[in-house]
This record gives structure tokens, C-alpha cells and sequence, in this order.
């Protein structure tokens, strides 16, 4: 069931706080589906920012402050938003914006650093300098933060990015809420003193070492009949999250979010070859055609990864198309394809790159 919600006058003050919320209510089975990845951009382009400041959030954790180079305004942003940045190595990787969105002046991005990752997160701890500028895509929002009569937020370590921003905003606004913190180890969470500082609701720091593995079905069960969950952290908390939602709070809501690319599911090899340079690349029946398409030309553009933002359509000039995406239109089905999720629906296709 979808219905339209007119909020109490506690949460219209959200709509002043960060123009143009979705105030969008679901209920029941339909209710996971509330966070269609549908990314609101405010910069779509490609914009230099330089780096002003790099400090220690946590173990592991560094928070970037980014200012435009000229001191301009940056353009505007929502909680759950967030950046692509481009780093100096051409890799590009997705970080949530955890500042505040009425400070038009700067953005911050917190960055963990994984030690068995790509490479992404310790080029931005070992190589990255104040001083430094950086190319940028954004703000991106496939996160929406919706009003709601209350909110559940649950954060699993680096997870807490995006909702950090939503719990100030829930609380400037005078909702009812309660964030569920999860980490490894206090030293391991970011943002600790930022949180305890908030009013109106309540903060449950939630340690591993400390209160032990975290029940994902107890968690979400904290939620009131109604609420918007909002639930960011490492996949196996995400996927808890979705498997239990309905079940938890069948009245309520839930909102997702992941960096990490989706797994290929009942796929099959087959090529792709790259027009403009005669490249052909095999692509696995676990990995995806842009994976593939990165070992040839590593400067092709992407952002989500999961086929819901369309940064990485290309024109397909040949083969037919297994879609697997959430973006394209009917119209462009025979002609293009969104490379991170969509595969050959025979042996091969050759596409406009």
C-alpha cells in the first residue's frame, strides 16, 4: 500500500531545514522498495575541489574537509547524499557527505581505510595532501531521507557517513528517533562526541566488544509501528536488514544503502568489444561488463554500480542486451545499456567505447 503522508507539525520543519524531502510514506510489503535508487543530482558535472583539511575520525578513519578552489559556494546537498570522487590514480570511489548541509562552504567525507580493499581507500590515507585538489561528480542522493512519524537509524561502523547528517536533521526537526551504533570497538567508530552532543533523541553505542555480536532482528525491532528504518553498513547487516523488515515493522519503512557492487547472479561469459579502440575484453560469469571493461580502459566512467544512477550508459552498436537495470527507459533499451549490472543476452556485444 502506497499513501501519501501529510507529516505532524514537528517534521514540516524538516522541509525547511533541507529543501525538497520526498514526503513519501509506505507500508507493508511494498515498504523496502521506499528507497528505489533514484539519485537526486544537484552536480552532475565534474567539479575541482581542493582539500583543506585531513584529520583522524577513529581507528583507521580519516575525515576530508573539501572547499571549492575560488571559495565559491558548493552546490546544495541532502542528508544521504554523496560524492564520487576521482582520485589522482584515475581510480574512482563513492563517499557519503557526513558535514552539515546548511555549511555551503565545505563538505566532509569520512574514509576507512581497508587494508585488502582496491587500493582506493589507502591511495585517500597514504597519498592524499592539504593543499591537494581533487575532481569530483555530485552530490548524488539515492538515500532519500523522508518525513515520517518517527525513525529508526542503524549504523554499522563506516555506515554511520550517511546518517549522521539524518539523525542532526531528525533532531533539529523535533522528531521522535533512536540511532543503534554498531562497531568493532569504540576506538573504531567515528563521530562518537558528534553524537553524544545531539538532543531529542537517544544514541545506543553499540561496540562488538562490549555487547557482543548484534541480533539484526532485535536491532530493526526497536523500531515504532511506522518509522523509517534507515540502515547503512557492511553487506551482511544490509542483507539481515532486508530479509527482516517486514517482518520487524510491517507498518513501517526501510532505506537502504550500498557502495559495494551488487553480485553477479546467473550470469554467463561473453564478450565485449570496444569500438573505438578494437579492444576485446572477456568478461566472467561472476563479474560484471564495466569490471571487465576497467581492465581495458580504466578511465571509463561509473559512480553507483548498481544500475540505478546511469553514469556509466553506453550506446550498444551491436548484440542484444540482458537489462538488468533500474534507470533506463523503455526507449533506450534497444540502443544503450548501463554496463555495471546489464550483460549480453547472447556471446557478445561491441559498444560505442
Amino acid at each position: 500500500m502506497t499513501e501519501r503522508y501529510s507529516p505532524p507539525v514537528a517534521l514540516r520543519a524538516l522541509g525547511a531545514v533541507a529543501d525538497g524531502y520526498l514526503q513519501l510514506f509506505v507500508a507493508g510489503r511494498a515498504a523496502p522498495l521506499i528507497s528505489r535508487p533514484n539519485p537526486v543530482r544537484h552536480g552532475g558535472f565534474e567539479i575541482p575541489l581542493t582539500i583543506e583539511r585531513i584529520a583522524p575520525l577513529a581507528e583507521d578513519v580519516v575525515g576530508l574537509t573539501l572547499v571549492s578552489p575560488t571559495g565559491a559556494d558548493l552546490p546544495p546537498w541532502r542528508p544521504g547524499s554523496h560524492l564520487d570522487l576521482v582520485l589522482p590514480s584515475g581510480k574512482q570511489r563513492q563517499y557519503s557527505l557526513c558535514g552539515d548541509p546548511e555549511d555551503r562552504r565545505h563538505y566532509r567525507i569520512g574514509v576507512r581505510r581497508i587494508a585488502d580493499g582496491a587500493g582506493g581507500s589507502i591511495e585517500v590515507h597514504e597519498q592524499l595532501k592539504v593543499g591537494q585538489t581533487l575532481r569530483i561528480r555530485g552530490p548524488r542522493n539515492a538515500f532519500d531521507f523522508i518525513a515520517a512519524p518517527s525513525y529508526l537509524f542503524v549504523a554499522a561502523g563506516i555506515g554511520i557517513t550517511p546518517i549522521l547528517p539524518m539523525v542532526r536533521a531528525a533532531s533539529r526537526a523535533g522528531a521522535r528517533w533512536k540511532l543503534i551504533y554498531l562497531g568493532r570497538s569504540r576506538a573504531t567508530m567515528p563521530f562518537l562526541d558528534e553524537l553524544s552532543a545531539l538532543g531529542g533523541g537517544r544514541v545506543e553505542i553499540r561496540p562488538d566488544d562490549e555487547c557482543g555480536t548484534p541480533d539484526i532482528g532485535e536491532v530493526m525491532g526497536r523500531a515504532e509501528p511506522g518509522a523509517s528504518i534507515y540502515v547503512c553498513g557492511p553487506p551482511p547487516v544490509l542483507d539481515a536488514a532486508q530479509r527482516l523488515a517486514f517482518a520487524v515493522n510491517p507498518t513501517g519503512s526501510l532505506h537502504t544503502e550500498r557502495f559495494s557492487a551488487l553480485p553477479v547472479v546467473d550470469g554467463r561469459e561473453f564478450e565485449v568489444t570496444l569500438a573505438r579502440s578494437g579492444t576485446t575484453v572477456r568478461v566472467g560469469a561472476d563479474e560484471t561488463a564495466l569490471a571487465a571493461i576497467l581492465r581495458a580502459t580504466p578511465d571509463a566512467v561509473y559512480s553507483c554500480r548498481q544500475g540505478f544512477c546511469g553514469t556509466c550508459k553506453v550506446a550498444v552498436l551491436a548484440g542484444a542486451v540482458e537489462h538488468r537495470d533500474r534507470k533506463l527507459l523503455d526507449t533506450e533499451r534497444e540502443s544503450h545499456m548501463l554496463t555495471c549490472v546489464s550483460r549480453a543476452a547472447g556471446e557478445s556485444l561491441v559498444l560505442d567505447l
